[in-house]
């Protein structure tokens, strides 16, 4: 299993872990898999009323899909096979609250799984970036979640500059992608605490606000992800080629936090 699901039926509130800390919680087709199954069981479970999400470890929360993992692509210019398109809890249908508490590093494919959380609770420690330009990909799903939640000159940045630099917990706070910062230490507890007081309320209402606040957005984010496979695959470098600009180096080696 690389994913740890703890529930605590008394206060309503389950903990979803990714746990591949040696990997930096990248996602490979097994943790996949595994997070789609877990928000649609959510869906049934009465004793489940809020969720936490967040990574095993301190170094990241989670760093996107793992670069080892082989994803066989069919044939057609016309389609594409993303393993993390439904990693999100709005992806398995789920509308009980998620909270994702970031401890570490935050980048590229995390983003599918920030920008289908209500909110985000970071340790001061994390930072958030996206390596795609860098390595002669297109961000495109991972940029349009994050228009969702941030002002556009800072996701056009952030989305544009790739490995070049990082967004500090504080940056990330004072542009809204953030909603809280905690130390290091207090992170858990914190996202536990908003957790528990959402628990706490009748959950039909919770869900209905939940819904209520997506469906503001929905139409634009379905419309715009909709153009993300075409221009991945106008976009992106060969395989072979992207290997070659990593170079044997972890994507974020080399950075200016701001």
């Amino acid at each position: 299993m690389t994913l740890r699901v703890e529930r605590d039926k008394a206060t309503g509130v389950a903990v979803v872990t990714l746990d591949r800390e040696r990997k930096h919680n990248a996602i490979d087709l097994a943790t996949a898999g595994e997070l789609s199954a877990v928000w649609r069981e959510f869906r049934y479970e009465e004793d489940v009323r809020a969720v936490v999400l967040t990574g095993a470890g301190t170094a990241a929360f989670c760093t996107g899909v793992d670069r080892g993992v082989d994803v066989p692509q069919p044939s057609s210019p016309y389609s594409i096979d993303d393993p993390l398109v439904a990693i999100g809890p709005k992806a398995g249908d789920l509308w009980k609250p998620v909270i994702a508490a970031v401890n570490g590093m935050a980048c590229g494919g995390a983003f599918y799984l920030l920008g289908e959380s209500e909110f985000v609770i970071s340790s001061s420690s994390a930072t958030y970036f996206d390596p795609h330009t860098t390595y002669g990909m297109v961000s495109a799903y991972e940029a349009v979640y994050m228009a969702q939640r941030m002002p556009f000159g800072e996701v056009a940045r952030m989305s544009l500059m790739g490995t070049a630099e990082r967004l500090s917990a504080q940056r990330a706070y004072e542009i809204g992608l953030v909603s809280e910062v905690t130390p290091p230490g207090e992170l858990l507890p914190a996202a536990l605490r908003a957790a528990q007081t959402l628990a706490r309320f009748p959950t039909e209402a919770v869900q209905g606000t939940v819904r209520a606040l997506w469906s503001a957005k929905l139409a634009a984010l379905q419309q715009a992800l909709a153009q993300a496979p075409a221009l991945i695959t106008l976009g992106n470098l060969a395989p072979e080629r992207q290997a070659e600009l990593f170079g044997g180096r972890r994507p974020g080696t080399e950075f200016r936090l701001r």
